[in-house]
């Protein structure tokens, strides 16, 4: 059978019709390589892989209609625009005319990325599934040093804003979920309009920029996350019935209080809504009515310009409360309302050794109160109402009756558990318990065969606090009737069976688990059995190291 003969000119097929590589694209387009990557970034136009490499495997692929898409897009001419007008600032330069390439420099163009992020993001929801890649690069920008010619001030000081706003969002409708401490930096997981959020932020710790890392290709990806999370912002920030961008408190800017003025911009935004609705409500009433209301409006603007513009000079912890369910706020669910109550009538201090940003964060998410040391805090560290204090090394100085002092550890492993875990194992000079990942589901464990430390732990808190509420009602029923003067031996003994029954358990919690332990080893594989005895005879010789070197520097400070 005769071979199908194409003559020459004639319009390819299959993958050779599809696709065009990127040297050819950027020939159709009439761009540089540089531009024609951040219009790709910018529209979410990525390389395709074909079946069929036509041109060969050394080669990137796009997608034809992907190329004529970029090649009507508007931005593309902007940039043309722009490049063409950089000529003219160069051409200036070199001719030494300074005054004409500042003039030039001063009416430079610009473009914005309002439409491309409606473009590509249709619908809210679709933005919050994609805000994970946005929320770990403008975080990691905002912790990144300025360097001359590549990463600008004006973006870093954008990127810091832009993260404090989320997190003052998340903070305010207490939909945090999971908070995790690792090598990398803190993961963090909220749920937002019913969708889970996740992003990294990195440590508070110097960090070094290298040449090593293409910082155009990141800038032209930060771009259009500043650009999505601003949009992103302003729309959560208006279905709370709060202006966006928020006008924050300069003192309190000046000295890095960013959480705290996010949160007393909140405050004074809420109650003004409330007083707007109270105006509109009693506008409709008579002359009379409105003639009564007119000093109290006047007194309610006043009151809000002293929250925004000054500090609070009486109950300065009563601003750290953010403030109650508005109209427009949604419904809450129940991991909210556990959320919010966790930290609730607990009032936290910061030392000045503590990671204070992430503290500032979570802490008023669960509902808590915080200060810290420093000039801008709400409260000082000899405040009494103060319940626990955040510290990471021994104190010089004697300690404050009635406050716990805690690591800061101690924080996020009971928001993961949810529960108010035990001080004890947290104490300032202990080895905490291991902080473990509350992105790894309970069924890895049970498919291994061993008990989950953090689920443990927060069992036996639970059941403790259980106790702990049985005991108080029965004091309180005793307690009633001594004051009604009924001294019913029955009754009394029935509580002290009661109160024997709930204390039992008490001696056969050790046994209990120790047989849980027993029974775990017992379906381990031997070749795990043996990883954990090894585990095991090493932490003991460290153990013996450690307590030797600890002997001998004894003897050097007795000697």
């Amino acid at each position: 059978m005769v071979k199908h003969y194409r003559p020459p000119g004639k319009k390819n097929e299959g993958n050779a019709a599809r696709f065009i590589t990127r040297s050819k694209a950027i020939k159709q387009l009439q761009v540089s390589l540089p531009l024609f990557r951040k219009v790709c970034i910018l529209k979410g136009i990525f390389p395709r892989e074909p079946k069929k490499k036509v041109k060969g495997n050394h080669h990137t692929y796009y997608h034809l209609k992907d190329v004529s898409y970029i090649q009507h897009e508007p931005l593309l001419e902007r940039l043309r625009e722009i490049r063409a007008y950089q000529h003219k600032v160069k051409k200036a330069e070199a001719k030494k005319n300074p005054d004409r390439a500042t003039l030039l420099r001063q009416r430079s163009p610009a473009y914005k990325l309002d439409k491309i992020v409606l473009q590509r993001y249709p619908k809210f929801l679709d933005a919050l599934r994609d805000l994970d890649d946005c929320l770990t690069m403008v975080h990691l920008f905002a912790a990144l040093p300025a360097t001359e010619g590549c990463i600008e001030v004006k973006r870093i000081h954008n990127c810091r804003r832009l993260a404090h706003e989320w997190q003052a969002y998340i903070s305010r409708t207490h939909r945090l979920r999971k908070v995790f401490v690792s090598v990398k930096g803190i993961y963090y997981q909220a749920e937002v309009k019913g969708q889970k959020v996740t992003w990294l932020a990195p440590h508070p710790l110097q960090q070094v920029v290298t040449d090593d890392d293409d910082f155009n290709i990141m800038l032209n990806f930060l771009e259009f996350y500043e650009a999505l999370l601003a949009f992103a912002n302003c729309h959560l920030y208006h279905s709370i019935n709060v202006k966006y961008p928020p006008i924050l408190d300069p003192r309190l800017e000046a000295l890095a209080a960013d959480h705290y003025a996010l949160s007393r911009y909140f405050d004074a935004n809420s109650r003004s809504s409330a007083w707007d609705r109270q105006d509109s409500c009693l506008s409709g009433s008579g002359k009379v009515e409105s003639q009564q209301i007119g000093p109290l409006v006047d007194e309610s603007e006043l009151r809000l310009a002293q929250l925004q513009h000054q500090l609070s000079s009486n109950e300065p912890g009563a601003l750290m409360h953010l403030v109650e369910d508005v109209p427009g706020e949604d419904e809450e669910d129940n991991d909210t309302r556990e959320c919010k109550k966790l930290f609730k009538d607990m009032k936290f201090f910061l030392n000045r050794e503590v990671y204070r940003d992430s503290l500032l964060f979570v802490i008023p998410a669960f509902g808590g109160i915080v200060s810290w040391q420093g000039d801008g805090a709400p409260f000082e560290e000899d405040d009494d109402s103060i319940t626990h204090q955040i510290i990471d090394r021994p104190r010089q100085d004697g300690k404050i009756c009635g406050r716990e002092y805690v690591q800061p550890q101690w924080v996020y492993d009971c928001v993961n558990a949810r529960i108010i875990l035990p001080t004890g194992d947290y104490l300032v000079g202990r080895d905490p318990p291991p902080h473990l990942s509350p992105f790894v589901d309970n069924d890895f464990f049970e498919t291994e065969g061993v008990i989950n430390p953090a689920e443990a732990e927060a069992e036996a808190a639970r059941e403790k606090r259980k106790k702990m509420k049985a005991h108080e009602k029965q004091h309180h029923h005793e307690l009633i009737m001594e004051l009604e003067g009924v001294t019913d031996s029955s009754s009394i003994s029935n509580i002290d069976n009661l109160s024997a029954d709930r204390e039992e358990p008490d001696h056969d919690y050790e046994q209990v688990e120790e047989d849980n332990r027993i029974m775990s080893e017992i379906e381990w594989s031997r070749r795990f059995r043996g990883s954990i005895e090894s585990i095991r005879i090493n932490r003991q010789r460290k153990k013996r190291l450690d307590d030797v070197i600890r002997q001998r520097r004894r003897n050097l400070r007795r000697t």
